[in-house]
């Protein structure tokens, strides 16, 4: 089978992406004050709490406590970090102005099954800025059969958004039977509709898995996704482009070892993406583990700087 990925392209700039003055400044602040302070975003997120439970902390209990989790932002050299609004309210003081908030507005548990997939508010625009934060986080699942009052609900906050001048970050997750039954989740079909849906109700940066082939599933998938074969870096350099004028940001999923997660940051950056948000590929690991991978990570952004905007 022969791949028709295109090519590469720049990230698009601020000016493109036509951000508000406050959205301009927030990002700013993200991208070229803090972390690699190159164009690229290097955040950690802890909102696995919520929609995982305390399961996720038994690799690494030290990780439960999330001020661990705060100075590891801080020795890692982080973009921001991104959590719930309880967890902001109790930590976040300490670390003002050292460590960006992302405030993640919206949430659920993961006790019942994904195949009706919705993630109700947990807080909102106003608390984001009340605390600070320079971007808010919502979970949209695309492909749900709840996704009516899901992409309804994040219109809200999307309204709420551009009045605050605050950069919103789609966590874009294709869920449901529906999606399953057209090859899965993890499908190039499903990641980059996901991709086009978060550029097409106003994201201003998207949160997605790595798209996967998988020729055992691949005769499900709608034409021309069932003939298109592809690497790691096509696969994201696909979802790049249908994103559009929305900066794309990789997530590491589950604990891998080090090679895997190194490569997985290489080909993020390689396919055009704006940056990387690994949770449990950082805090997952012990103290100099984490800081280790976190400096690893730093070497590989190094070679991917997008000038400031004049």
């Amino acid at each position: 089978m022969t791949t028709t990925i295109a090519p590469p392209t720049q990230r698009p700039t601020f000016d493109a992406m036509n951000l508000s003055i406050g959205k301009r400044t927030r990002l700013h602040r993200l991208m070229y004050e803090h972390g690699p302070a190159n164009g690229t975003l290097m955040l950690l997120p802890i909102d696995q709490g919520l929609e995982h439970g305390p399961i996720d902390f038994f690799d690494n209990p030290d990780a439960i406590d999330t001020d661990w989790i705060y100075r590891l932002a801080v020795e890692g050299n982080f973009s921001g970090i991104a959590l719930h609004v309880g967890l902001a309210e109790k930590y976040q003081r300490k670390y003002a102005g050292r460590v960006p908030l992302l405030l993640k507005v919206n949430g659920k548990t993961n006790v019942p099954s994904d195949d009706d997939a919705f993630s109700p508010l947990t807080s909102s625009v106003e608390d984001a800025i009340r605390l600070g934060a320079d971007a808010v986080g919502y979970t949209l699942y695309v492909g749900s059969p709840a996704q009516a009052d899901d992409i309804a609900q994040c219109d809200e906050v999307r309204r709420e958004c551009d009045r605050y001048g605050m950069p919103l970050v789609i966590w874009a997750y294709p869920r449901g039977a529906a999606v399953k039954a057209k090859g899965g989740i993890d499908s190039l079909y499903a990641v980059d509709y996901a991709a086009r849906v978060a550029c097409e109700v106003g994201a201003d940066i998207v949160k997605l898995n790595e798209p996967v082939w998988n020729a055992e599933t691949a005769a499900k998938l709608p034409k021309p996704y069932n003939t298109l074969a592809f690497t790691d870096v096509e696969g994201l350099r696909k979802v790049v482009k249908s994103a559009g004028r929305t900066l794309v940001l990789v997530s590491g999923g589950s604990k891998m070892g080090d090679d895997a997660t190194i490569h997985k940051a290489r080909i993020a950056m390689e396919a055009g993406c704006v940056g990387l948000i690994f949770g449990r590929n950082m805090w997952q690991r012990k103290w100099d583990e984490a800081t280790a991978m976190a400096a690893k990570i730093h070497q590989v952004m190094k070679d991917h700087a997008q000038a400031q905007p004049e």
